[in-house]
């Protein structure tokens, strides 16, 4: 009996130290990046989303438990030669500088970036979650009804990747109660963007090489939104293996 409930104290705590970095995202319907103004709206579930990105303290305690995903290790079918580039190589091993322990973990691939999120029994965010929560502004659900709310998003894609990270933008919450969803990195989500799928079975078969989608929300029925036009131009060059200085991840949970 006492085994048994210290292993049901252990199972409850493990859920809560992952769950309580995330928020619940009450579900409801958005557009899709291209479809039109006249197509059925996508219905999103309720769901939980962590308030930060992963970051880099948190990714390397993950390759320490599980050696496979180390720099050294990795298989390169699951990566680049950049994966994880930017950390030192310390007695033969890959860390980050403890200055940039609490900044999100970016070069890290689609396959390294899910299989930490399955680590902790969580995934990656699907396309329509992370569209639908990160098109919120600070005070509502839909930003992209705010005067300047699109030219915001625009203006970051402009900025030179080199810049250092914002560090305003790593605390700045949206509606959600989530964090750096515009301005900081791009984020792998777990499936793929509907506008790559050309409907021929033969060729969709190997879609999920390009699963992506980059940080930035804003409705694109509107053909003025050309933030919209680089997301997609974006996504559509990007294979899963790709590790690129720019390119993050946060994590997701189905609600039970």
């Amino acid at each position: 009996m006492d085994r048994l409930i210290l292993i049901l104290v252990c199972t409850i705590t493990f859920n809560a130290l992952n769950a309580s970095d995330m928020v619940k995202i009450t579900g409801g319907d958005y557009r899709p990046l291209y479809n039109s103004k006249n197509s059925d709206k996508q219905k999103v579930a309720d769901f939980y989303l962590d308030v930060n990105a992963v970051n880099n303290l948190q990714f390397y305690q993950f390759v320490n438990r599980y050696p496979q995903w180390q720099k050294k290790n990795i298989a390169a079918i699951f990566s680049e030669d950049l994966y994880l580039s930017h950390w030192q190589q310390k007695d033969a091993v890959f860390q980050p500088n403890e200055s940039e322990y609490y900044i999100p973990v970016t070069q890290v691939s689609w396959f390294a970036a899910q299989a930490y999120c399955q680590s902790i029994n969580k995934r990656l965010p699907l396309v329509s979650e992370w569209e639908y929560t990160a098109r919120a502004s600070e005070v509502q659900v839909d930003g992209s009804k705010e005067k300047g709310y699109n030219q915001r998003i625009l203006n970051w894609y402009s900025r030179p990747v080199s810049k250092p990270i914002n560090n305003s933008a790593l605390t700045s919450a949206n509606y959600w109660g989530v964090k750096a969803m515009h301005g900081v990195i791009w984020e792998w989500t777990e499936d793929f963007n509907s506008a790559l799928v050309n409907g021929e079975s033969r060729n969709d078969s190997s879609i999920d090489s390009k699963l992506f989608c980059g940080a930035g929300a804003a409705g694109a029925a509107d053909p003025s939104d050309y933030a919209a036009f680089m997301r997609f131009g974006f996504r559509s060059s990007l294979q899963a293996k790709f590790t690129l200085k720019s390119l993050g991840f946060r994590c997701a949970k189905s609600k039970e």
